[in-house]
């Protein structure tokens, strides 16, 4: 059974998820704060965290930087609505998805899907083989990136993102068949996920745009192409 952690104060909010989402057939574990929520994280080990960001103890924003800290679960926040500054703050740190307040318990569980689905995925391609690009390798078995011979570490989500641009290397790869391919269908117009998670991946990986080139108003495209003559990482 699926196991979800709800790290939320809002009682009202809290026993609508917990009915709503046991009666889907997950396994519901909740905390009332950010210090049970990191707590329950680590002794629970859920398959998916649905975090609010407005928490009494501690910013949301930094209980899903501390779970990253350890842990790939996927991380589902839930945000005021308008709140664009706060919801890529989120992505940055960490996070996997965003859901805007008010919402469906019909969307929330789409989401949770769609988490599942990539994390289904990934386990499955540890069967496949090694994927090299430009200095950068790709272990599909491990999960794991180096970069000239320097191994780094990448959430999930920037790994995915990193063994698609792989695998389409020297093509043009647009916003939106990135975040179709990547995130799932319904993702089509969410480019900020895209900016945000390809800034993410040219810090950890020293890419600078001679590597992972943007194309603005288009996509991006991971080169295979040795360093320019004059270019620095």
């Amino acid at each position: 059974m699926t196991s979800v952690l709800i790290i939320d104060d809002d009682p009202s909010l809290t026993k609508a998820l917990r009915i709503g989402l046991q009666a889907r057939g997950y396994l519901l574990h909740t905390a009332p704060n950010g210090a049970t929520g990191l707590q329950s994280a680590a002794t629970e080990a859920p398959d998916l965290v649905v975090l609010d960001l407005g928490l009494p103890d501690m910013d949301g924003i930094e209980v899903c930087r501390r779970i990253r800290e350890w842990s790939t679960v996927p991380i589902i926040v839930l945000s005021a609505a308008g709140d664009e500054r706060r919801k890529v703050m989120a992505l940055d740190q960490g996070a996997d998805d965003y859901v805007t307040k008010p919402f469906s318990m019909a969307e929330l569980e789409a989401r949770l899907r769609v988490a599942l689905r990539h994390r289904a995925s990934a386990e499955q391609s540890s069967q496949e083989p090694v994927i090299e690009v430009g200095g950068i390798l790709a272990d599909l078995a491990a999960r794991q990136v180096s970069v000239d011979g320097e191994v780094v570490q990448l959430t999930a989500r920037e790994f995915e993102l990193l063994v698609f641009l792989a695998r389409n290397a020297d093509k043009i790869c647009t916003h939106q068949v990135i975040l179709r391919e990547v995130w799932g269908l319904g993702y089509g117009s969410e480019t900020n996920y895209l900016r945000v998670y390809i800034n993410r991946l040219r810090r950890k990986l020293g890419a600078q745009e001679w590597r992972l080139r943007t194309n603005p108003g288009v996509g991006y495209q991971l080169s295979s192409a040795e360093r320019p003559e004059g270019t620095q990482e």
